[in-house]
């Protein structure tokens, strides 16, 4: 059946994927650090609750990622000078620094992984993989 070997493909790929980004990643960086820097990057300041739709946890476990990024130094906490009840985070150059490097680990195994196929397949996969996950 093919969605049995679907599973099974995707579940290998993405075993793979975790312990490479997990290895190369360490000890400054995990994945999920890896988010919200990019996040960050593209965004801007954030508040820590903006953060929920792009990570599969609850709020509480991000406040925990935060705070384990702020003593690493790769973000930095600011009250809003109006409001202080709300709490803004930017990243900072060692995140920035730490963001790039993320991003080149990960862009290093995907394409190590797609230079398998050819260029007409990896443009169908994209595509394919696009309407699989479109919000219908």
């Amino acid at each position: 059946m093919q969605t049995s070997d679907f599973a099974k493909l995707w579940s290998k790929l993405s075993k793979d994927y975790k312990l490479h980004m997990e290895s190369e990643l360490a000890p400054v960086l995990t994945e999920s650090q890896l988010i919200v820097l990019e996040v960050i990057v593209e965004h801007g300041t954030m508040k820590p609750s903006d953060l929920i739709p792009y990570l599969t946890t609850s709020p509480a476990a991000v406040t925990m990622l935060i705070d384990r990024m702020e003593k690493n130094g790769l973000l930095e906490r600011e009250r809003d000078r109006h409001d202080r009840r709300i709490v803004w985070i930017n990243i900072s150059d060692k995140g920035k620094q730490e963001a790039e490097r993320g991003s080149q680990i990960r862009d290093a195994f995907l394409s190590t992984v797609l230079n398998r196929i050819s260029s007409h397949n990896q443009q169908l996969l994209i595509y394919l993989l696009g309407k699989i996950t479109a919000t219908p």
